[in-house]
């Protein structure tokens, strides 16, 4: 029985190099799960997905957030994922791409300090930080 699989996937194979058309890749089980849930997505208009390697490379995609209200208005945060083979078994890699003061994060505890102790001036790093700017000892990049 496994043997008349083979033969019907070496025939349909051939069929289609006969016919110009590249071999067809099969997809793996993450690929089709991540392409179920990209296709189920509905994401605001301030989040956009993209996909640097085009569309048949599903598996490494970006997001740009470009936040519409509060202290990051006017921002651009990009994020880089990387989505394993076997997933949902493993989580996808994100990275974030945009450097950004977050008093939320507990590992800036200088920013949480400036925002509980001095909102306004969190604000104004904030603004020096998306213009492309020092905040403190740190440098970070334009992304407005």
């Amino acid at each position: 029985m496994i043997r008349l699989f083979k033969v019907k996937e070496k025939q349909r194979e051939l069929a289609e190099s006969a016919n110009g058309g590249a071999p067809i890749k099969k997809q793996s089980a993450g690929e089709l799960r991540l392409h179920k849930d990209i296709s189920e997505l509905n994401l605001p208009k301030s989040c956009i997905i993209s996909f640097p390697n085009g569309k048949d490379d599903l598996m490494n995609f970006e997001v740009s957030i470009r936040p519409d209200e509060g202290y990051y208005l006017g921002g651009n945060f990009s994020f880089s994922f990387q989505v394993s083979p076997i997933y949902p078994h493993e989580a996808p890699k994100v990275k974030c791409k945009t450097k950004e003061p977050n008093y939320e994060d507990p590992l800036n505890h200088d920013a949480a300090a400036v925002l509980r102790d001095n909102p306004k001036m969190f604000e104004a790093n904030v603004r020096r930080a998306m213009a492309g700017g020092y905040v403190g000892q740190t440098f970070f990049t334009r992304c407005m």
